[in-house]
């Protein structure tokens, strides 16, 4: 079906951050899949782990153990805030799950009205019916009603709004703690802090969705750690997987209480190829000074955006984001510049309010860096003159 927008290139081949298209080109992928090839493109030990599952096992269904998927189920829960983890193919069904973990801890609490959920202006969850009328964004709904109900819609960091917001039938709190595809917006530390609050005075479930800012991407495993927070129910995917299809939803024990046999489930998710990777990119991010190095790679990244911005204010009008996940709020439309950046061997994300995202791995260094802002400062000179 015709329903990308799909740019002229057809990569052949990947190496680290950079991408070969067949025609010979090579880019200098900021892109990453959409913050998904977390630890850049054929990462030597994730081939490795891929390829020794290959030869010994492929699928079996959820009607069985799954060893892969207990051993990183058992190491994301060791890492984080979960008791729990059920495993999904993609984000947008982890976020399904972690909805439905919401509804079905209320019903089985004996309060079935408290079945609504908070959502946030600009968000994005994933492209099921369940997740876009939850997100209301106009260019994801139109044409697909009647949506989903349940979801109250308030603006992205008013905890006032939330607060009035808040009804006998609210359930939950569904947030991007740094929403991606709404323009690189990230939640203050107060805001995180004041949702969690409310949720516990008033009986809520918080859901934080991790799918774009989670997996190492802001310099801790999680973003919700800078606020010092921990949510109930959280629905994690892209870097998790390294580039292989793979999401996960997490919660409490309590929480998830209510998540009992037959009440979900998969075919593929968490098969063994995927949880495989899924293990292989955990060591590698839970290796001592990992993330220590990309908080180092993204304050040296921040500071050259900083300099480029003092350079070309016209064009790049405010930085945006947290660790390596960044946006540039641009004085021209952000489809233009995302074209002529990746016509300089660039590649870049559009987002919302006219934002360029730059998601590049996690494991660059300040040469790659530096790369990137030489064709971002060139770019902007054929912009501005």
């Amino acid at each position: 079906m015709p329903t990308y927008a799909r740019a002229d290139i057809v990569f052949e081949r990947g190496q680290g951050p950079y991408l070969y298209a067949t025609d010979g080109r090579r880019f200098l992928d900021f892109a990453a899949g959409v913050a998904v090839n977390a630890l850049g493109h054929a990462h030597p030990y994730l081939v490795e782990k891929l390829t020794e599952q290959a030869n010994k096992l492929w699928h079996t269904s959820n009607l069985f153990r799954v060893a892969g998927q207990e051993s990183l189920g058992k190491r994301l829960t060791e890492a984080t805030f979960a008791d729990t983890v059920f495993f999904t193919n993609s984000g947008a069904e982890a976020w399904e799950c972690g909805a439905k973990t919401v509804r079905k801890y209320h019903y089985d609490s004996g309060n079935p009205q408290k079945n609504r959920i908070i959502t946030f202006e600009q968000a994005f969850h994933g492209r099921t019916l369940g997740a876009i009328s939850a997100a209301k964004q106009e260019k994801l709904i139109h044409g697909f009603d009647p949506l989903l109900d349940g979801f109250d819609q308030v603006p992205f960091g008013d905890l006032d709004a939330v607060r009035a917001a808040i009804t006998p039938a609210t359930g939950g709190i569904c947030v991007e703690p740094i929403q991606g595809e709404g323009g690189i917006r990230a939640g203050s530390v107060e805001f995180l802090r004041g949702l969690r609050a409310l949720c516990d005075e008033h009986g809520l479930l918080l859901f934080l969705d991790e799918i774009q800012c989670g997996m190492g991407r802001t310099g801790k495993l999680f973003a919700h750690e800078w606020a010092g927070i921990t949510p109930d129910v959280m629905c994690v995917a892209k870097g998790i997987g390294g580039g292989f299809p793979l999401g996960a939803c997490l919660a409490t024990e309590r929480a998830a209480s209510g998540m009992t046999a037959g009440t979900h489930g998969s075919t593929y998710g968490g098969n063994p190829l995927a949880t495989a990777v899924g293990n292989a990119v955990l060591d590698v991010m839970l290796a001592p000074g990992f993330l220590d190095e990309v908080q180092k790679t993204s304050a040296y990244m921040r500071g050259r955006l900083e300099e480029l911005i003092a350079k070309h204010p016209s064009l790049f009008l405010e930085l945006r984001g947290q660790g390596l996940m960044l946006g540039l709020k641009l004085g021209q439309p952000v489809g233009d510049v995302v074209a002529k950046l990746r016509a300089n061997g660039l590649l870049s994300v559009p987002a919302g309010d006219n934002v360029v995202r730059l998601l590049p791995p996690l494991n660059i260094g300040e040469a790659e860096v530096n790369e990137a802002v030489g064709i971002l400062d060139r770019t902007a000179q054929e912009c501005v003159g």
